[in-house]
């Protein structure tokens, strides 16, 4: 930082202004590349922008007039306004990675109100621009950054506060007319979906299919002035529209999956169909299925549906719960739409990426977790079945992770739900080359034959074992220093939590011992509690999740004061 200062220093009165200014943004622009943040915005974009104000920055960001007094003194058709809207718009990037590399989770408040500082900031400069067509390419970069820290934000549980700043940005890419071609479509509808979930996210699920709807008027008002002029191969141009359609079809579904049997069951009862009794039936077999042929065609587009129907912000891995609506009706749609998705994945390949042929490998992965979240256990043990055959033969890092996840799932159900469970798989028999398979494969009956092993473990005289099982197994994954394969840090969250709810009362009994720590220990032979609370203190260190959540300081606390009452002992 001090030798760029004393470069800046030493050639600032040697080189012509307009130079001067130009390296100054572009050396940032080159440390901001290799993530060198503060260094570009304090030594680069910020003293570029001092030459506007002598005041602190953020003291302009919040009147639109004197903003542009400030930084556009020669209005912003100025030859050097370009450059001062890139140094602007960089400032902001440089300082959201910061908070980010601070405070990841947004745990102070502080970093918060920074991200939405800075959101605010990106929109007046947008604003300012907007109306000059050739900084259509600020907009488009602005978009980008609002979406990205808005994805990050409503992550962490914040839809309702960055709402405002997504609908801005699309109604950006609606006003500014090179925005408005096929080119940018794509990324149009991103937003406009980005807007709908934010609704979903925030109750409002009405709102959110009504802007979905707007989304489809806006692409179909689009593809008619396109059809009369294109300069884009129509095969390219179709694949466009569709996938934009696509997008804003499926937020529609979301709702009226729902909405449409409400209102049926409002009307009449509807002789019902067991989705679990349906498997003889030929697709589609239920209401729900109908709307979904209706809706889409091909399994990709209809599985993705699925998948956004049952997908909640709201709903965590764990602890696992099924929905409780209020009405019995919702239950049943939920329902069917595990067996519907169970059914396209019995009756089609997978693909690495998403496609028409296929369902990706993602997706059917997040569908395994969803049963697991829904408690669908029949749903569950049956898509994993199909899903571990596909993993099995991946050699990727990705593919590897998610097979260390849905092993650790498997290890977790019986400790969070304690029922016996007899597994019993709830797709349809056929003559299909896929159902002998299926029927006929040994690695199929042994992946079912270790799953039940595992629900056979927790035993009356031995309710350590499973404990044991899960805490080594994930010790084993975050040990190995391959990173990309460790499991998410959500998921590691959870399992950490869920050992530690099972293992709290007796450890807290070890520890209130005290000098008898010893003693105590060895007439209830509790050596094994303190083994997991190690191997879950190794876990949260070697995992650094310890700043995820305050309970990890307890867990932390309790090894502390029984290796310390060990010591006294």
């Amino acid at each position: 930082a001090n030798t760029l200062f004393n470069i800046w220093i030493k050639y600032k009165a040697r080189l012509p202004e307009w130079y001067y200014n130009e390296r100054l943004v572009k050396v940032g622009d080159a440390l901001a590349q290799i993530k060198e943040y503060k260094l570009a915005l304090l030594q680069c974009y910020e003293r570029y922008l001092q030459q506007f104000i002598s005041v602190k920055l953020d003291d302009v960001m919040d009147d639109v007039h004197r903003f542009k007094s400030t930084f556009f003194p020669n209005d912003v058709r100025d030859e050097k306004a370009a450059l001062t809207f890139h140094a602007l718009q960089a400032r902001n990037v440089c300082i959201y990675q910061m908070v980010c590399s601070a405070d990841r989770n947004l745990q102070n408040p502080e970093s918060l109100q920074t991200c939405l500082n800075v959101l605010t900031s990106l929109r007046l400069t947008m604003q300012v621009a907007l109306p000059q067509e050739n900084l259509c390419w600020l907009i488009y970069n602005g978009t980008i950054q609002i979406y990205t820290i808005c994805r990050h934000l409503m992550v962490m549980g914040q839809s309702a506060k960055v709402l405002e700043y997504l609908l801005w940005a699309s109604i950006c890419m609606e006003s500014s007319i090179p925005l408005l071609s096929v080119h940018y479509l794509t990324w149009r509808a991103t937003l406009y979906t980005a807007v709908s979930q934010c609704y979903f996210d925030c109750q409002a699920g009405i709102h959110g299919e009504i802007f979905a709807r707007r989304g489809l008027i806006k692409i179909d008002e689009l593809k008619q002035l396109e059809d009369t002029s294109s300069s884009l191969e129509h095969t390219e141009t179709e694949k466009i529209f569709r996938e934009a359609t696509l997008k804003m079809s499926v937020m529609i579904f979301k709702r009226a999956v729902y909405e449409s049997r409400r209102k049926l069951n409002s009307v009449r009862q509807e002789s019902k169909v067991n989705p679990r009794k349906a498997v003889n039936l030929s697709w589609p077999r239920t209401p729900t299925e109908r709307l979904l042929v209706e809706m889409f065609d091909g399994a990709a587009a209809q599985f993705l549906a699925i998948l956004e129907a049952l997908s909640d912000s709201s709903r965590n891995l764990l602890p696992p719960h099924p929905p409780v609506p209020d009405e019995i009706e919702m239950r049943n749609v939920t329902s069917e739409l595990f067996s519907a998705g169970l059914e396209i994945l019995s009756e089609n390949i997978f693909v690495i990426t998403a496609g028409e042929e296929g369902v990706s490998g993602d997706a059917a992965v997040k569908f395994v977790k969803l049963a697991f979240s829904y408690e669908e256990w029949d749903v569950f043990y049956s898509a994993l079945e199909f899903v571990d055959n596909f993993l099995q033969t991946q050699d990727g890092p990705t593919w590897k992770k998610a097979e260390i996840e849905l092993k650790l799932l498997t290890l977790m159900r019986p400790l969070v739900f304690s029922g016996k469970f007899e597994h019993s798989s709830p797709i349809r028999d056929g003559n299909s080359k896929e159902a002998s398979a299926r029927q006929g494969s040994k690695k199929t009956q042994t992946i079912r034959s270790e799953l039940l092993n595992v629900e056979e473990s927790l035993k009356p005289e031995d309710p350590f074992n499973d404990l044991m099982i899960l805490a080594t197994t994930v010790f084993s994954c975050v040990s190995t220093s391959q990173q990309n394969v460790h499991p998410d840090k959500e998921i590691l969250v959870d399992v950490v939590m869920c050992l530690w709810q099972k293992c709290k009362t007796e450890l807290q009994q070890i520890q209130r011992s005290g000098s008898d720590c010893l003693e105590y220990i060895h007439k209830h032979q509790a050596y094994q509690w303190v083994h997991v609370l190690w191997i879950m203190n190794e876990i949260i260190e070697k995992s650094n999740i310890a700043d995820t959540n305050v309970m990890f300081a307890e867990i932390t606390l309790c090894l502390a004061a029984i290796l310390e009452n060990v010591a006294d002992s």
